[in-house]
This record gives C-alpha cells, sequence and structure tokens, in this order.
C-alpha cells in the first residue's frame, strides 16, 4: 500500500450526543463490545479492500487475459452478437408461418338499420399456411442469413482479438524500450561528467563535450517519445478491455514465432480464406434463396387455412332487422347469434409483374453477392500469401538484430577486459570507450525490439487472415514468450 493512502479511523462513540454517551446507572457496560467489534471489523475490511485494490492496479495483464476482457465488453461484439439474435429470430419468423396464428377481439356498440354484420360480443379467427413453394426457399434463406450473421461474429471477434493484441504487443515493446533509453540515458550522463574532466584537465577538446551533452539531450527526447507512445497504447488498450488505465501494464508473454509457415493455410473455416469470406458467402447463399422463393411464387398456387367463429350481439337494432329477413325466409322464429366459418383458401396467381420484376429484382442482387463473395476470397488469399512472405523477410531481419547486439556486447565485454588488463598490441582504452560501447549495445538491442515487434504484428495479421487467432490464444494462454535479454540491467 502506497504512503499516501491514509485513513483516520476514530472511536465509535466519537460521534455519538451526550445523551447516548451518558449511560444510565442501570445498564451493564458490557453491551458495548459488539459494536466495538463490528466498528474494528469494518476498518479491517476497508483496509483489505484497499491493499486488494492497490495490488490489482500494480498486476501485470496478460496477452489472453487481455483478448478475454475485450471479447466481453467490447461494444463491436455486443453489436453482432444483438445481429446473431436477430437473425435466429427471422430463421424462426419464417419457420412460424406453418403455426396457426388465433387472435381474439370485440365490436362492442350498437347499430340501426339493417346490417349482415351486426356488431358482436367477441370474435376468435385463426389461419397458417398449409402449402407454399416459396416459403421452403425463404426458411432456407433465413438459415442461410443465421450462418452469416453467426459468421460474421467470429470475424468481428478475430477482429478485436487482433487490435487487442497489437495494442499488447505495442504497450509490452514501449516498455521494454523505456526500460533500455532510460539505461542509455544513464551511460550518457556518465559520459557527460567523464568528458567534462577530460576537458577541463585538457585531455580532449571541447567539441567532445559538445557531442556528448548532444548524445545526452537525444536521447532524453527518445525517453520523451517513448513515455507518450505508452500513454497513448496503455489507453488504447485500457479502452478494449474496459479497465481502469491507472498503473496499467502488461507482461512479456507473447509467444515467438506463432505461425507455422511450412503448413499452408489458406482455406480454414468452411473451405474459405477466413471468416469473414465464409460469411460473404453465406450472405450470398441466403440471397439466392430468397431469389429463387421469389420466383417460385409467381406460377404455383399457395394454400392458407382459416377458421373464423362470431358471437352476434343481440341486443343491436341490426340484429333484430337481420332476424326478421332470417324468420321471413326461413319460417323460423329464432336467429342464432353465433356465426362459425372454416375452410381451405388457394391462391393462384395468373399475372403479377411487380412480383416478376422483385424476382429479376433478388436475383440480380444474389448473383452481386455472389461475385463479391467471390472478390473477398481471392483478396483474402493474396494478403496471406504477402504476409507470408513479409513475415519470413522480417524473422531474417530479427535474426540479423539480433546477432548485431549479441556483436555490439561481445565488443562491449572485450572493452571492459581491456580497461581492466589494458590493451597492449593496440590504442589505450578509458571510460568515455566504456560508455559510448555501453550506449551502443543498447541502440543494437532496441533494434532487435523492434525488429520483435514488427514480426509479431505480421503474425498478428497473418493469424487474423486465416482465421487462426481465437484458436492460438486459446492454445497458448499460459504460454510466456522468451524476449531479448538485457545483459546490463
Amino acid at each position: 500500500m502506497s504512503e499516501d493512502i491514509t485513513m483516520n479511523v476514530g472511536h465509535p462513540g466519537d460521534k455519538l450526543s451526550s445523551r447516548m454517551t451518558s449511560l444510565p446507572t442501570t445498564r451493564k457496560t458490557q453491551s458495548r463490545l459488539p459494536t466495538d467489534i463490528v466498528a474494528y471489523l469494518s476498518c479491517a475490511l476497508a483496509l483489505w479492500a484497499l491493499f486488494a485494490l492497490a495490488s490489482a492496479a500494480n498486476a501485470q495483464i496478460s496477452l489472453s487475459t487481455a483478448v478475454d476482457l475485450a471479447l466481453r465488453s467490447n461494444p463491436r461484439v455486443q453489436g453482432a452478437q444483438a445481429d446473431v439474435a436477430k437473425a435466429r429470430a427471422q430463421l424462426s419468423e419464417a419457420r412460424d408461418a406453418y403455426i396457426p396464428a388465433i387472435s381474439a377481439g370485440m365490436n362492442l356498440g350498437d347499430s340501426w338499420g339493417y346490417s349482415t354484420n351486426p356488431p358482436t360480443l367477441f370474435t376468435v379467427s385463426g389461419g397458417s399456411l398449409v402449402f407454399s413453394a416459396s416459403q421452403s426457399s425463404y426458411i432456407r434463406s433465413a438459415r442461410a442469413g443465421m450462418d452469416a450473421a453467426q459468421l460474421e461474429l467470429d470475424d468481428i471477434r478475430a477482429a478485436v482479438a487482433e487490435d487487442t493484441a497489437l495494442a499488447f504487443a505495442a504497450l509490452e515493446y514501449d516498455q521494454q524500450r523505456e526500460k533500455a533509453v532510460s539505461q542509455q540515458i544513464g551511460y550518457a550522463n556518465s559520459l557527460v561528467g567523464i568528458v567534462q574532466s577530460r576537458v577541463d584537465a585538457g585531455r580532449d577538446p571541447t567539441i567532445e563535450l559538445t557531442q556528448a551533452r548532444l548524445t545526452a539531450a537525444q536521447l532524453r527526447l527518445a525517453a520523451l517519445n517513448t513515455e507518450d507512445d505508452i500513454t497513448e497504447d496503455r489507453e488504447h488498450l485500457a479502452r478494449l478491455i474496459g479497465l481502469s488505465i491507472a498503473a496499467l501494464s502488461v507482461d512479456s508473454s507473447f509467444p515467438a514465432n506463432p505461425v507455422p509457415l511450412d503448413t499452408a493455410v489458406d482455406t480454414t473455416v468452411h473451405g474459405y480464406a477466413n471468416a469473414a469470406v465464409a460469411s460473404a458467402f453465406a450472405n450470398a447463399e441466403a440471397k439466392q434463396q430468397q431469389a429463387r422463393g421469389d420466383a417460385r411464387f409467381r406460377f404455383l398456387p399457395q394454400v392458407n387455412l382459416f377458421s373464423q367463429f362470431n358471437f352476434y350481439a343481440t341486443f343491436s337494432d341490426s340484429f333484430a332487422q337481420l332476424q326478421k329477413v332470417y324468420q321471413a325466409n326461413t319460417g323460423q322464429t329464432t336467429l342464432n347469434s353465433s356465426e362459425g366459418a372454416f375452410g381451405v383458401q388457394i391462391n393462384i396467381p395468373i399475372m403479377d409483374r411487380a412480383r416478376s420484376s422483385k424476382a429479376r429484382e433478388s436475383a440480380d442482387d444474389a448473383a452481386h453477392a455472389f461475385h463479391d463473395a467471390q472478390n473477398a476470397q481471392m483478396s483474402a488469399l493474396d494478403g496471406q500469401s504477402r504476409l507470408r512472405h513479409s513475415i519470413t523477410e522480417l524473422q531474417l531481419q530479427a535474426e540479423v538484430a539480433e546477432l548485431k547486439q549479441q556483436f555490439a556486447q561481445q565488443q562491449l565485454d572485450i572493452l571492459e577486459q581491456q580497461l581492466k588488463s589494458g590493451n597492449l598490441n593496440g590504442p589505450q582504452r578509458n571510460p568515455k570507450d566504456e560508455q559510448n560501447a555501453r550506449i551502443a549495445e543498447r541502440d543494437n538491442f532496441l533494434g532487435v525490439l523492434e525488429a520483435s515487434y514488427q514480426l509479431h504484428q505480421a503474425e498478428i495479421h497473418l493469424m487474423r487472415q486465416t482465421g487462426q487467432l481465437l484458436t492460438w490464444l486459446r492454445a497458448t494462454a499460459s504460454a510466456t514468450a522468451p524476449t531479448p535479454t538485457s545483459p546490463h540491467p
């Protein structure tokens, strides 16, 4: 717990009124013990909560945890989940056309004069679709639409995971870069002091001091830029995962070389490049089924079942007039107040130009969606190919950067040995050379960090393109990645 977090805990009786603190002589003083215990326990729980919050605020977050938090709270994922629920409801709506729909109502009031439909006390009606050549196509269209929505959700989840992983890798790179630059600043400050002493002693020209100061100033500027990058990347990651920005840091748990480049994985989701392409083809299938249903509606009959029951208002004048007509025509004295009807309704379309135009529109829309899906597939495969070649080059660049850093470290080791024992076969070394070598070694280490970061970016993009990012994240949830070692902390 930090020193600036304090609590003022007063006695429980300090805030009581004087009347309440003046206890009667017949009251037992032991009765105050439970109140004191509750107060002390409350203080202890508050202190424990503060310790827990401070510990959580300073804790490092792993890549898998960050992605999991982002997938749970990201509004894009939540919006895609709502689209899936909507598509599921649309499929249910298409199926429910065969389920009878029943409704009840009333038409209360009075009427005068002759009417074949007097007011009713209540009416019950129902009906359902029995046969439609188009409805089966509409159901298949709704099912394909639900598949497209689910695949779109998978793609959005992968996109959010990609954004989170990139933000995590950026913040991890910034943190390591900040540490290396701070080490360089320490070496540069030592260099300025050494050169200042040598200039004062007349052993070095003033230009050497200016150069040393310039190096220190450039490194301070680099540190300031690094701090700005850390702030920006931390804010972006915090917004993605829905946590507080304060004290948010990441651990070095990014696995190395997660993409097997020797294995071709160009078709990973239902035979397509990724979930986005699969969703595009599913959407095209939904539109094709919709067009097929619109085309079949023009030529085949549609059969519907209907039923209705009415209970008329016998007190109305219209019912009385209708009863007189009924008595005159049938010779019966009483007209039944209830009426029912049921049967099958068959509709045969003969000419419907609007439906014909709608069918052509649906067919053209389906063709356009299918060609868009084909273009998405080709673009995705081309992007995968470019990323694979890019990763191969970045791996070689990372290897070169690591070898440069190792070479600089070996030169520094040799220089340190020469400073201890002297260089009998070459120029004499001095502490100024040592600090310059340390700064150069940190420069090469920064090159290793940058090459590793660029490689991680390309690997994340490729796994996103091939639909393997979430699978890889789940498989490596507990893995930690080796990071470039710093021999001089």
